[in-house]
């Protein structure tokens, strides 16, 4: 099997293509050039340097919290402040104890595996991380039946960097096995507005503060939603103004992609006027709120929820989901107060 090539080469080649993703042409090399999650960045930043002067591989980390905020730029980071190379996987695709096995015994001393989204790796599988995590070997067995047996693989010593949307499933003995766990949490506007600058330095575009504000504003606490914006906002001013992207031109943008000042988008208030109109406010419950907007429950506990909570559009209760008064302002309707029934 080819060597992997180090992180660093990788990203190298990014840059240098024309043809690779803009999202991947624009992640930070080195912990100076993150921005934002400082309290989980000065942990690495330990780990990194003691490892560092002792010479050793990193220990486990569990990198956890909603998508688009880092995970995946801080296990590069992670590889190419170490020196060593990174292998990138997912849970759906490890669904056999072989795949776990082909990853492992390609690693060189010291190496990152990266599994993103592992709280999907199958239960069976799972068990086999245990041993690979603490002593460094794999047990796998060979045929069935009576010809059934047992093969010890050694492995080089490696760090697991586990990436989750849902830490909470993950089990109690996957967890204990990572010696930090730390969560990342959305981003203030000021820190967005420094990665909006920044991206669209790298983008050769020009942009004032205004602009990087009115963007950063919208971009729901997520750089990467931030990075997917400026590179629309970014036509945009070149097909309609002069190329420049100021607030005004921004905000005209934005509005064509129906993200409204606030950050809400067309399928934020499409859910908030069902639940509105059909349910009077709810309580109502995730599936029927899913079916009624045509849209999968878990993409909408999983990407949309999380903001109209955090903003104070929505609340969950024991009996469903429940609009609160914010919500009907801002959707520019009059709602019931639940407990007296009174008009808001």
């Amino acid at each position: 099997m080819p060597d992997t090539p180090k992180v660093t080469d990788y990203l190298a080649s990014t840059f240098n293509n024309p043809e690779s993703p803009a999202e991947a042409a624009l992640r930070p090399l080195s912990f100076s050039d993150f921005t934002g999650q400082a309290k989980s960045v000065e942990r690495l930043q330990v780990m990194v340097g003691a490892a560092k002067r002792r010479g050793d591989a990193l220990n486990h980390i569990l990198l956890s919290g909603p998508p688009g905020l880092g995970k995946t730029t801080l296990s590069f980071i992670l590889g190419n402040e170490m020196g060593r190379n990174v292998r990138v996987t997912s849970g759906p695709v490890v669904e056999k104890a072989s795949d776990l096995a082909g990853l492992l015994t390609s690693l060189e001393e010291g190496d990152l595996l990266f599994i993103d989204e592992i709280h999907r790796i199958p239960k069976t599988v799972e068990e086999y991380l245990y041993s690979a995590m603490e002593d460094f070997r794999l047990d796998i067995m060979i045929d069935q039946g009576p010809n059934a047996r047992s093969v010890r693989l050694s492995i080089p010593r490696f760090t697991l960097v586990g990436a989750t949307t849902r830490a909470g499933l993950l089990t109690a003995p996957l967890r204990s096995r990572f010696t930090l766990q730390t969560r990342l949490d959305y981003y203030d506007t000021p820190t967005l507005m420094g990665i909006v600058e920044r991206s669209c330095g790298l983008l050769g575009v020009e942009i004032d503060n205004d602009g990087a504000k009115e963007i950063a504003a919208r971009s729901r606490g997520t750089p990467r939603i931030a990075n997917n914006l400026i590179n629309f906002v970014r036509d945009f001013a070149q097909e309609r103004a002069d190329g420049r992207i100021t607030k005004p031109v921004a905000a005209k943008a934005l509005e064509l992609l129906e993200i409204d000042a606030r950050g809400l988008d067309e399928m934020d208030k499409r859910i908030m006027r069902i639940m509105a109109e059909n349910y009077k406010g709810g309580p109502v419950g995730l599936g029927t709120v899913a079916i009624a907007v045509g849209e999968e429950a878990d993409t909408l506990e999983e990407v949309h929820e999380p903001f109209l909570i955090q903003e104070g559009y929505l609340q969950r209760t024991q009996q469903g989901r429940v609009l609160t008064a914010k919500a009907y302002q801002a959707l520019g309707l009059k709602g019931f107060a639940r407990d007296q029934g009174d008009l808001l």
